[in-house]
């Protein structure tokens, strides 16, 4: 692929401001982009970088915005509304795909588009952040380590903060339910289905689990059919979650899901520089085969959005010189299973 530029797409929302800001500190020059001229062009004048105004919604002007772009690090969530038609344009300008995605159904929803990609040579590879190179990685090291693993359980313990893009989608969630893997199929389940205690690597602590990217993503990377994935939660809101589950028609109605994402826009901000700085992340992961053979790994990374930034940046710098096949990749079928160790205030991943 001749083209060399790039570009961030939603670069005016929190975390597209973080990477923009960090890739122009680096020496880098990507195109910002979104719908909002006024925001965009502010943060392109505060940078010195190029801009370009378009809403995906209107199919043919994104795919002329796209036309020289190599690579696009979709940013603008939620991605349940914005993922799809960024989608189509790339594959209409025959651009390379990465966003920041935690939602499963959007993973499902790219994966769909793999044959396609494979036929043009471009890659889709969503989730290249926090959500979910991390857990990605330890799904993949456990699977190298008991290669008959027949069921995965992963999980993290961060006080990350919220942005608001990341709260929205936790609203839209709390209509949808739980989710975990079961027999290789993604299958619903209560909210708060599970308990168990865990120890993600500062001590035992009570945990639920969640519906996270990785029921989708880790089968693709591991081929393991049974996966659930956790996150530290006392006792009582673990029963609440179960409690609330019958509540979920009435979270799902439009009217409630506007005013509970007008509360966003109005009250979330994002973390500031010193809680990024001071709020690390640490993670776990289990495999466990027939024979009841148990494989543990564990992580500890810099602030969840942090890794975002710089994994998304190492995913555009390894896109702009790649060379191979095309299809739809997870992150460590795409950057190795240890990627993350590349990222500032990695550690390394460790297996037991």
């Amino acid at each position: 692929m001749a083209k060399r530029h790039w570009m961030i797409y939603g670069a005016n929302g929190y975390t597209g401001q973080l990477l923009a800001s960090e890739a122009q500190r680096q020496g880098l020059a990507p195109i910002l982009a979104g719908r909002n001229p006024a925001a965009v062009h502010a943060l392109g004048s505060r940078l010195g970088l190029d801009c370009r105004i378009f809403d995906l919604q209107h199919g043919e002007r994104a795919r002329e915005a796209l036309a020289d772009v190599a690579v696009v690090a979709h940013c603008a969530g939620p991605f349940s509304a914005t993922s799809l038609p960024m989608l189509q344009a790339c594959l209409a300008s025959q651009t390379h795909y990465l966003d920041i995605t935690g939602e499963i159904d959007v993973f499902e929803t790219a994966h769909g588009f793999d044959q396609r990609a494979r036929e043009l040579d471009l890659v889709i590879c969503p989730g290249a952040g926090f959500d979910v190179i991390p857990s990605d990685c330890l799904a993949a090291c456990l699977h190298q380590a008991l290669p008959d693993a027949s069921h995965l359980a992963l999980g993290f313990d961060s006080a990350s903060g919220l942005s608001p893009g990341t709260a929205k989608t936790a609203v839209e969630g709390l209509g949808l339910g739980g989710k975990v893997r079961r027999d290789g199929l993604i299958t619903d389940v209560p909210l708060g289905h599970r308990r168990r205690r865990i120890d993600f690597g500062r001590g035992s602590t009570p945990a639920v689990t969640i519906p996270w990217g990785d029921v989708a993503t880790a089968y693709y990377s591991t081929g393991i059919g049974n996966i659930e994935v956790y996150l530290p939660a006392p006792a009582a809101l673990a029963v609440g979650m179960r409690l609330a589950d019958p509540l979920r028609p009435l979270l799902s109605r439009r009217a409630l899901q506007g005013w509970l994402k007008g509360l966003v826009e109005k009250r979330v901000q994002g973390p500031d520089p010193r809680s990024r700085s001071e709020r690390r992340t640490w993670l776990w992961g289990e495999a466990r085969n027939s024979d009841g053979t148990v494989r543990t790994a564990r992580l500890e990374t810099a602030n969840g959005y942090e890794v975002t930034v710089h994994g998304m940046l190492l995913a555009v710098a390894h896109l702009l010189d790649y060379v191979g096949p095309g299809g739809y990749f997870t992150p460590s079928q795409l950057l190795g299973p240890r990627c993350v160790e590349q990222l500032p205030g990695s550690g390394k991943i460790l297996v037991s």
